[in-house]
C-alpha cells in the first residue's frame, strides 16, 4: 500500500513540475509585455465581505509571485456605500503598491498616462 502511496505522490508531483515548465516557456515565448510594467485597474461597489480577500490573493501574487510586470493596482470605489472603501483604503496602508481612489480620479490617471 505505501509504494501506490509513493507512485502516485510522485507522479503527481511530475504533473505539476511539468506544468509549472510548460507555463513559464509559454509566458517567455508567447508574451511580449512592455518592460514598463502593468497597471491594474480594479472598480469596486459595494463589496466588503469579499474585497480583503481579494486583494489580498492579488497581493500575494504580485508580491511573492515571478510576475514583474504588474507594477501597481489601483481601486477605483463607484460610490460604495458600505465599508468597501475603508477596508481597501487599509490595506493601501500596509502594501505600497495598492492604491484606492474614486472614479473621477482614475479617470484622470488614465487620461494622464504617456503613450510613449
Amino acid at each position: 500500500m505505501e509504494f501506490i502511496m509513493n507512485v502516485i505522490f510522485w507522479t503527481l508531483a511530475l504533473y505539476g513540475l511539468f506544468e509549472i515548465i510548460k507555463n513559464i516557456i509559454y509566458l517567455s515565448t508567447y508574451t511580449n509585455f512592455k518592460s514598463d510594467g502593468i497597471y491594474v485597474i480594479i472598480a469596486v461597489k459595494n463589496q466588503e465581505d469579499k474585497i480583503e480577500g481579494f486583494l489580498r490573493s492579488a497581493l500575494f501574487k504580485l508580491l511573492y509571485g515571478k510576475d514583474d510586470y504588474v507594477k501597481n493596482i489601483i481601486v477605483t470605489d463607484l460610490k460604495s456605500t458600505d465599508k468597501t472603501k475603508e477596508i481597501v483604503k487599509k490595506l493601501s496602508q500596509e502594501y505600497e503598491c495598492l492604491e484606492v481612489v474614486n472614479w473621477k480620479e482614475c479617470k484622470e490617471i488614465m487620461d494622464n498616462v504617456d503613450d510613449s
